[in-house]
């Protein structure tokens, strides 16, 4: 099958290899300095899912339409790359893999013969350099839309990814997008303080913050009448009950989520994002749950904070020490 990957990313490089070893006719789209290195080199990934590499076909636009397209850029260039491609795509399936709530909806008005799925990944893969993947965890993918039931289309392309990669048709696609939320708020403190997911857990005053941010997005979610979808062990049912426990014991949920992890270093995708002087996505992640809370009339102080402390670094790009980061949230206590 033509499958075709907007963006060659640590996502985008990773599922083009592993679709390319499953036997599929890859091509990727990607920048001039990204471009040169994998016509020459090829994308190569190490790490949770074995190591592998593939040479693709690597194109600046797409110049074909292909049977299948995966959207494997950041929330904030997906506009721009899929308009870029729209005129091949339009009429042709699309995937879009990314963080936020807005993804399916965003490539459904830009392609309106199309039909367009989500995929929610729980893998944490790292950006090496150009067409250089490395897999911290490796972990399932969840392929559906809406918030019905899995229909046949959604069953057929999982079927097509689950040759490559663990990817399991998700009901209550809409749901299972903010429960994705929830888990993208380990992102931020990351990226503020340049310390891996696994040390902002390891730090009992990061990871309050953190568990705060988590509560805020579960409160939100139920504001918003939202039945959160099941990723691995978390469901509506218990989303809802830790929504509503004192933060002490809600820490509970980033400590098991941390020891899933494991060992191996997760810098999180906006830090990464940070380290790459690039824009993040954080409008898309702690920013969506402003965003929705002030649709439901809420107030979300933490999760304000820390999109703004996140946009002062992408200007700065000078990490905060956490001693600085729980003097502002100290002061946004005192301003309560």
């Amino acid at each position: 099958m033509r499958i075709a990957v907007i963006g060659a990313g640590a996502l985008g490089g990773l599922f083009a290899t592993l679709l390319a070893r499953a036997g599929h006719e890859i091509t990727v789209t990607a920048h001039q300095a990204a471009r040169s290195v994998i016509e020459d080199n090829g994308i190569r990934i190490t790490g949770g899912f074995g190591d592998a590499q593939c040479r693709v076909l690597v194109r600046e636009v797409l110049t074909e339409t292909p049977d299948l397209t995966l959207i494997c850029t950041k929330a904030q260039d997906a506009t721009a790359a899929i308009s870029e491609n729209a005129d091949l795509l339009d009429g042709s399936p699309v995937i879009v893999v990314q963080n936020g709530l807005d993804g399916v909806s965003t490539a459904g008005q830009l392609l309106p013969h199309s039909d367009c799925f989500g995929l929610l990944t729980l893998t944490a893969a790292h950006y090496m350099g150009p067409g250089r993947v490395r897999v911290t965890t490796a972990a399932s993918s969840y392929l559906g839309r809406g918030s019905g039931q899995t229909d046949a289309a959604t069953q057929r392309w999982q079927a097509v990814l689950a040759t490559a990669f663990p990817t399991l048709a998700a009901d209550n696609f809409v749901g299972a997008q903010w429960t994705k939320l929830v888990v993208n708020m380990l992102n931020a403190l990351p990226a503020i303080t340049g310390l891996s997911v696994q040390a902002v857990i390891g730090s009992a005053p990061l990871r309050r913050i953190l568990t705060a941010s988590m509560q805020e997005t579960v409160q939100v979610g139920v504001a918003r009448g939202v039945t959160f979808g099941s990723l691995q062990s978390l469901t509506d049912r218990n989303l809802r009950v830790f929504g509503r426990l004192p933060v002490a014991l809600a820490q509970s949920l980033p400590l098991r989520m941390g020891a899933k992890m494991g060992p191996v270093t997760n810098l999180g995708s906006t830090l990464q994002s940070i380290k790459r002087a690039h824009l993040t996505e954080i409008d898309h992640l702690n920013g969506a749950v402003v965003r929705e809370a002030g649709l439901a009339g809420r107030a979300v102080p933490v999760n304000t904070l820390l999109t703004t402390l996140v946009h002062e670094v992408e200007v700065t790009r000078n990490f905060l020490k956490p001693a600085d980061v729980l003097a502002r949230f100290e002061e946004l206590t005192d301003d309560r």
